[in-house]
């Protein structure tokens, strides 16, 4: 008994050049925009409906000072106590805090920019490094973790005799 199997697969031409042709249209659009230099986001560019300038210390026993920072009307900068993270606590804080120090480092930035926390109206809640452009969007990370930011965003201003001056 002898069979003749062939393991030769014959494809239609068709299906094959109908997909390479939807894969160099695919790779040519996405080209022609990043090119263009237009902007294409899924972010939607809703209005801040609240905010705050933040400057994050690292404390000698390991915690973080989270200070609250404002401009006065001579340009200078005051703070003020907000919360301190204890030690081994806030591991999603620490976590968002390192990649951002991480990106001002490559840069050879130092920590005098505060951040910019800002809750948005469309329910985002971002974390933002001016210093480097850098910006987390928090509620990515699960309302969990995002909670631990609208906490801070949600804590009332310090009185006047917590503030501080500031570098």
């Amino acid at each position: 008994m002898s069979s003749t199997h062939s393991d030769e697969i014959h494809v239609p031409r068709g299906p094959l050049l109908g997909m390479a042709l939807l894969i160099g249209l695919t790779i040519l659009a996405v080209a022609t925009i990043r090119l263009s230099g237009v902007e294409v986001s899924s972010r939607s560019q809703a209005p801040v409906v609240a905010e705050r300038t933040l400057r994050f210390e690292d404390m000698s026993d390991g915690g973080i000072r989270v200070l609250d920072v404002r401009r006065g009307a001579d340009a200078g900068e005051t703070a003020a106590v907000l919360q301190v993270i204890e030690p081994g606590s806030g591991g999603f804080l620490r976590g968002a805090l390192r990649a951002l120090v991480r990106e001002r480092r490559s840069a050879g930035l130092g920590p005098e920019t505060p951040f910019r926390l800002a809750a948005h109206a469309d329910g985002r809640l971002t974390l933002e490094d001016p210093a480097t452009g850098q910006r987390l969007d928090l509620e990515s990370f699960g309302p969990t973790n995002a909670a631990v930011f609208a906490g801070l965003l949600a804590r009332p201003q310090p009185g006047p005799a917590q503030l501080t001056a500031s570098r």
